[in-house]
């Protein structure tokens, strides 16, 4: 099955992000902050990359610059709660730097997991 990587500082929402893909059959890596997304990126096993925009040490917009760099195919998804300057600034930034899709949170996860499936393109079950 295909690789997702979860780019979110927030435990608990990484976690049940988690459970949602090995749910649905994915291949989950975890990194808690950008710095570990980029460090420990596997080119190899990761096929998209769900990153959250604002977190310590490396935000989310050197994430899909660099992880674009490294895996011009990989497909990305940007999350964020925008802080103080609001999630639509962050993520039509994030879109500018390639992102595939963007999801101001809160957010559906049903949704989220339908559209890494579309990205993907795995067919859907009955």
């Amino acid at each position: 099955m295909p690789g997702v990587l979860l780019v979110e500082d927030d435990k608990e929402l990484r976690e049940m992000l988690k459970i949602s893909l090995l749910r649905r059959k994915f291949t989950v890596l975890e990194a808690i902050d950008g710095k570990e997304a980029i460090t420990h990126f596997k080119p190899s096993i990761t096929d998209l990359v769900v990153t959250d925009l604002i977190m310590p040490n490396e935000d989310g917009l050197k994430v899909i610059m660099k992880l674009r760099e490294l895996k011009p195919t990989l497909k990305i998804i940007a999350i964020s709660g925008g802080g103080k300057a609001g999630p639509g600034s962050y993520l039509n930034l994030a879109k500018a730097l390639g992102a595939d899709a963007v999801y101001s949170k809160p957010f559906s996860t049903s949704d989220l997991i339908a559209r890494i499936e579309e990205l993907l393109t795995i067919e859907q079950p009955s």
